[in-house]
């Protein structure tokens, strides 16, 4: 995976007229960069908050989301870059914030978020690599200035923000799953996460009825048959990463609310 240098992006960011935040909707302030943020407003940079997989939140969260960052005063947009949702009113802000001359604004991400999707939905066709995974191929490797509307051009920026979330985040983004030392540990955490905000989720994802995050992780292995042959033990390892894996393609459902 490919991070970015953080004075490479603040050079993206001072040579564009806004900057485009990529927010994964299922946990927004999770994923959201205060640092990003502090450095467009050093550069007088309007940002604009693309909160990206709403199609995995429900209507009326993701408008409580809407009605937060209005309270903070900041622009905010409901976006699904796979059914291409919110691409009109996102580049209405962008006309609001260029007024009317030419403009070019910065994306920027976790990895995750949908940064590169959020692009290629701009552009209507899938040329801007994307993976769904952190770590497998499609990551940028190079910043590249497209055109998406009449005067109005966005910035890829290289790589991704380097994750300042909390432990979980910084674990489950900043690494794919195969580069993880210790998946068993983040994969707990997100069991636990997920049952917080969806006492359903491990059950509706894999069909377990167990609340203990390990025992979770040993029926997942148990029923896919992954054990090890020299302990005849569950490989709660792989199923950790298996867990890692489905949060990101959304088979994990659940959300983290508004405060």
């Amino acid at each position: 995976m490919e991070l970015a240098d953080w004075r490479t992006l603040a050079r993206v960011i001072k040579r564009s007229d806004g900057v485009i935040e990529v927010l994964d909707a299922r946990d927004p302030l999770g994923t959201r960069s205060l640092r990003a943020e502090g450095i467009a407003r050093a550069f007088g940079k309007k940002v604009i908050i693309a909160i990206n997989k709403v199609d995995l939140i429900p209507k009326d969260v993701a408008k409580r989301w809407l009605d937060y960052f209005d309270s903070l005063g900041l622009r905010a947009v409901l976006v699904s870059s796979l059914r291409g949702y919110g691409k009109g009113t996102l580049k209405a802000e962008m006309l609001k914030v260029s007024s009317g001359g030419t403009s070019t604004f910065s994306v920027v991400g976790y990895p995750k978020t949908g940064k590169s999707s959020v692009i290629n939905m701009f552009k209507g066709y899938r040329s801007a690599s994307v993976s769904k995974v952190p770590g497998s191929w499609g990551h940028t490797k190079g910043y590249t200035i497209y055109r998406v509307a009449k005067d109005i051009y966005v910035i890829d920026t290289p790589g991704t923000i380097p994750v300042e979330g909390d432990e979980l985040e910084s674990i489950i983004r900043g690494r794919s799953p195969e580069e993880l030392r210790d998946p068993v540990r983040p994969a707990v955490l997100l069991i636990e996460r997920a049952l917080r905000y969806n006492p359903n989720s491990i059950a509706e994802a894999y069909g377990v009825l167990e609340i203990d995050p390990y025992k979770i992780l040993e029926r997942i292995a148990m029923r896919r048959m992954w054990i090890y042959k020299s302990t005849h033990e569950p490989n709660i390892e792989e199923a950790a990463r298996t867990v890692i894996r489905d949060y990101h393609r959304g088979k994990l459902w659940f959300y983290v609310p508004p405060p």
